[in-house]
């Protein structure tokens, strides 16, 4: 830290950060972050999210779960929007989470192609 201007974007970016596990929000995104998920790659998956998320400024939280129950299917992504609506995303990498966010949270849209009764294994 040389600066105040750099203290101040640090601490920015920590409450975007804290805002998306805790704020008001239109969707809450949680990642499967069990044994299992972690081993498939969720943790990779979580930081896209995040990294999108405060990029972008969705009005979404994001936060991480124990298992899901779906092990074969990991990393898997749940989104629920204001109504209690859940939309499953499974075998999800890093590339699908972006686009999942840019389209489900950023524009509404639910990526089909990547819910649980769409994939094929």
């Amino acid at each position: 830290m040389k600066s105040l201007a750099e203290l101040e974007k640090l601490r920015d970016i920590t409450k975007k950060k804290i805002e998306l596990r805790d704020g008001d929000c239109d969707y809450r995104i949680v990642v499967g972050m069990a044994t299992c998920g972690i081993a498939a790659g969720a943790r990779p998956v979580l930081n896209a999210l995040i990294a999108e998320a405060t990029e972008a400024e969705y009005s979404c939280t994001i936060a991480q779960t124990g298992c899901i129950g779906m092990c074969t299917l990991e990393p898997l992504v749940e989104v629920f929007d204001k109504n209690g609506n859940k939309t499953t995303y499974v075998l999800i990498n890093p590339e699908k989470a972006v686009e999942i966010m840019r389209e489900h949270i950023g524009k509404g849209n639910i990526v089909e192609k990547y819910t649980v009764g769409s994939v094929k294994r």
